[in-house]
């Protein structure tokens, strides 16, 4: 495991209780803007931040952040500024641990181990690569592990049962508990039957649980991290994005930052 991701686990362990995570999209609306917002998200309650890698064909996304990947493709975002984004985010925090989300193609395009080794030169300890199968993982894990980056695997409702043993055999880092059946940002969370499946998982693996998928308010932060050790909200903070989108850039950074502040407000002590 990243050492800096361990760390960050050990800490919220220690301090009984779970880490919001909120998620913005690389380039939205522009680079200089979210790089703004990242430098700023640990001091307005983000233990773990991840960051959305912008691919024209994003399969798993709903409508709101695929009109941020759109925006940030529009404005020339690239994989290289990305890193060096989270590289200037070093230079002032090295506790807080970054994950890439995004799909494979921009991966095998730069090369896997050439990918590999900037994401962990610039600071990166971890990726979601959500149209990878977990059959398929052996392309990339000689050079995750040899660069020690975490590959954070997705736990579906759908996969409870047949496919939770070989996922949760290969995951490292923390597993990903998708509520929803669907894309993302097109439903509400259903939580009547969260703990039970949290605890299907927690028999699989000792792995810590991430939850996320249409948690969109602190009341949900608060419902969720009762039973989860990460609570990931994604589709409500880009949203704020796309509605300040051509606004000053300040007030714009302010109203995420804001938002990101009230949500992780909704955790709830163990």
């Amino acid at each position: 495991m990243s050492a800096r991701l361990k760390a960050k686990l050990a800490s919220l362990k220690s301090e009984n209780r779970a880490g919001f995570v909120p998620f913005i999209m690389a380039g939205d609306p522009d680079i200089t803007t979210s790089a703004a917002i990242l430098a700023e998200l640990p001091q307005h309650g983000a233990d773990i931040i991840e960051i959305g890698v912008p691919f024209s064909d994003p399969m798993a996304d709903g409508p709101t952040i695929q009109a941020a990947a759109i925006r940030a493709l529009a404005a020339g975002t690239k994989i290289a500024q990305i890193f060096d984004m989270v590289r200037e985010f070093r230079t002032r925090n090295t506790d807080t641990p970054i994950i890439l989300m995004g799909y494979y193609n921009p991966i095998l395009h730069r090369g896997v181990e050439n990918f590999m080794q900037q994401a962990a030169s610039a600071g990166v300890d971890a990726l979601i690569i959500v149209d990878l199968p977990t059959e398929e993982l052996s392309a990339i894990l000689p050079s995750t592990q040899q660069h020690g980056i975490d590959i954070i695997c997705l736990v579906a409702p759908t996969s409870l049962q047949d496919r939770l043993p070989l996922i949760t055999a290969h995951a490292t880092g923390f597993l990903y508990y998708i509520t929803i059946k669907g894309i993302t940002g097109t439903a509400s969370a259903d939580y009547t039957a969260l703990e039970q499946d949290i605890a299907i998982i927690r028999k699989q693996s000792a792995l810590p649980i991430a939850v996320g998928f249409g948690i969109k308010s602190p009341a949900d932060v608060a419902t969720v991290s009762c039973f989860a050790d990460l609570v990931v909200v994604g589709s409500a903070i880009v949203s704020i994005v796309a509605s300040h989108a051509q606004g000053e850039r300040d007030m714009l950074v302010q109203e995420v930052l804001s938002h990101c502040e009230a949500l992780a407000s909704g955790i709830q002590p163990r």
